[in-house]
C-alpha cells in the first residue's frame, strides 16, 4: 500500500511518498548504527536536553502539528491539539525520569557486592498505527531515546504527513541524525529491516494480522519484542451506580477519536434495572452527534481514518444483524463526501454471533444486560483481548473487588480505561505483550547487566 495522505472528510489524495530504495534503506540503517556508537555514550543530562527541547517545540507549534492529524486521518482538531499536549508530556516525563528509572539497582549478595546496571540494546525497530499518529511514536521514541537507544519507525501509509513531522521535531530539537529515522518501507522491506543485525529490537502497535508477522519474524531472529494489540474492553456499569454520571462518561468512552481507539469501551455491560435507563440516555446522546468538517471546532462527528475502515465497520455490523443482532441506532454510512459513520448500537448479541468477540474499531457500542455483578465480570472475561476496562459503581471497594477479578492489563473504576505518561499501558492474550510508558516502558528495551565483584581470595 504507498504512502499517501488521503482526506478522509473529503476523499481528496493529498500527496502521494515513494518508498525507500534499497540503497537508501541501507544508509538509513547504517547512518542509525553509527549514530547508536555515539548516542549511547551521551549523558542523560545531554538526551534530556533533545527530549526537553522536543516537547517545548511541540507545545510552541501545537496547531502546526494538529493540522495534519487531521487532514490524514480525520482527527477532530481539538483532539488533534488534545494528542499533541499529551505527546509533550510524555517526551517531557522520560526527560525528567528516565536517569532515576534506569540507576543502577544494589543488590545485597551473600558476600561480595553485586548492581545490576540499565544499558540500551542498540537500534530499535517500530511498526506503528494510524489512530494516535504522534502520541503512538512519543511513547515507543521518548523512552528508547532517553535509555540510549536509536529508533526506526514505520508508520502507518495513511499518515505519511505525521510521519515526516515528527521525524524532523528531533532534528530540530537537536537530536543527531540517525537517532529519529522515519522509515517509508514496503511490506517485504520491514522483514530485511527485522532481519538486519543491527536492528537489536521490535515493537509494534497494531492489529493481530500484524502481530503475527512481526513477532514470528522478531522470534526468527531470536529478538526481543513488544506487542500493543487491540482490545474489546468492558464498560460494567453496577446496580449501585449513578447512570446519569455513568452515561456521560460512557459517551466520552465510545466516541473519542471517533472509537478507533485500542482502549475504546467496546463493550458496554450494564447491572439490573439500569439497563433500560442507561440504554436510553446513551442513545439518545450519541443520536445528537452531527457530522461535519472534523477542522471546524464545534463538530462533533467526525470521520473513519480511511474508506477501507468504514467499509470494514460496515460488514461487521451486516455480519452481526445477520447473526441475529438488533441495531438499536445508526449501522449505516452517511450519505455525502468522505468516509462518515452513523453512531451505532448494537443489542440481543448472542456468543454465538461474530460480533461477540471481534473488535468494532469505530463507532459502533454493543450491549449486554447482565442479572448481577458475577455475570458481569463472568461475561468481560469471556474475550479472547484482555487489554482494558472499566468498572462503575458508589462503591469504591467493591469497584476494587471486581477490577482485581478482571483479566486484563488495564482496570479503572469511574472513569473509562484511559492513558498517562506514568501509567503503564498494555494487556494480555490477543491484546498482546510487554508494556509501554511509565517506569516500566524504559525498561523493555535496555540490557538488565549483572555486575559482581568477588574477592579474589574467595574459594572456588
Amino acid at each position: 500500500m504507498p504512502y499517501q495522505s488521503t482526506n478522509p472528510a473529503t476523499g481528496e489524495v493529498l500527496k502521494t511518498f515513494k518508498e525507500l530504495t534499497e540503497p537508501q534503506l541501507e544508509n538509513a540503517l547504517k547512518t542509525a548504527a553509527a549514530c547508536f556508537e555515539s548516542w549511547r555514550s551521551t549523558s542523560f543530562t545531554q538526551r534530556a536536553a533533545v527530549a526537553a527541547a522536543a516537547a517545548d517545540l511541540l507545545r510552541q507549534r501545537v496547531d502546526e502539528f494538529a493540522r495534519p492529524m487531521t487532514l490524514e486521518m480525520g482527527k477532530r482538531i481539538e483532539e488533534a491539539r488534545g494528542e499533541v499536549a499529551i505527546s509533550a508530556d510524555i517526551i517531557d516525563y522520560y526527560a525528567q525520569n528516565a536517569e532515576r528509572f534506569l540507576a543502577p539497582q544494589e543488590l545485597q549478595p551473600k558476600s561480595g557486592q553485586a548492581v545490576i546496571e540499565s544499558t540500551p540494546l542498540g537500534v530499535l525497530f517500530g511498526v506503528q498505527p494510524w489512530n494516535f499518529p504522534y502520541y503512538q511514536l512519543a511513547r515507543f521514541a521518548a523512552p528508547n531515546l532517553m535509555a540510549g537507544n536509536v529508533v526506526m519507525v514505520k508508520h502507518a501509509s495513511c499518515v505519511p504527513q505525521c510521519a515526516l513531522a515528527f521525524e524532523q521535531l528531533w532534528r530540530e530539537a537537536g537530536a543527531p541524525v540517525g537517532a529519529y529515522t522515519n522509515l517509508f518501507v514496503s511490506h517485504d522491506q520491514v522483514n530485511e529491516v527485522i532481519d538486519d543485525p543491527r536492528i537489536q529490537g521490535v515493537a509494534l502497535t497494531g492489529g493481530m494480522d500484524a502481530a503475527r508477522g512481526v513477532a514470528a519474524r522478531a522470534g526468527q531472529n531470536v529478538k526481543k519484542s513488544t506487542m500493543e494489540l487491540g482490545g474489546n474492553d468492558a464498560f460494567i456499569v453496577l446496580d449501585d451506580a449513578d447512570p446519569d454520571k455513568a452515561v456521560k462518561w460512557a459517551v466520552w468512552a465510545k466516541m473519542n477519536n471517533m472509537g478507533q481507539c485500542c482502549v475504546a469501551a467496546k463493550r458496554f455491560i450494564v447491572v439490573g434495572e439500569l439497563y433500560d435507563h442507561f440504554l436510553a440516555r446513551f442513545q439518545a446522546s450519541l443520536a445528537a452527534f452531527t457530522p461535519g468538517d472534523p477542522m471546524d471546532p464545534a463538530t462533533t462527528l467526525a470521520p473513519l481514518s480511511t474508506e477501507s475502515a468504514l467499509v470494514t465497520l460496515l460488514s461487521q455490523v451486516e455480519r452481526a444483524v445477520a447473526k441475529g443482532a438488533t441495531v438499536a441506532l445508526g449501522g449505516k454510512r452517511i450519505d455525502g463526501p468522505g468516509s462518515y459513520m452513523q453512531p451505532t448500537i448494537l443489542t440481543d448479541i448472542t456468543p454465538s454471533n461474530p460480533a461477540y468477540r471481534e473488535e468494532f474499531f469505530g463507532p459502533v457500542a454493543l450491549f449486554f444486560r447482565v442479572k448481577n455483578e458475577d455475570e458481569a465480570v463472568a461475561l468481560a472475561n469471556d474475550s479472547d483481548f484482555g487489554l482494558g476496562g472499566s468498572v462503575f459503581t458508589e462503591d469504591v471497594a467493591r469497584g476494587q473487588r471486581v477490577a482485581s477479578r478482571l483479566d486484563t492489563g488495564m482496570v479503572f473504576i469511574n472513569h473509562p480505561t484511559w492513558t498517562a505518561a506514568d501509567l503503564p499501558f498494555g494487556g494480555i492474550r490477543n491484546s498482546g505483550y510487554g508494556r509501554e510508558l511509565s517506569s516500566a516502558g524504559i525498561h523493555e528495551f535496555v540490557n538488565k547487566k549483572l555486575v559482581r565483584v568477588s574477592s579474589l581470595d574467595a574459594a572456588p
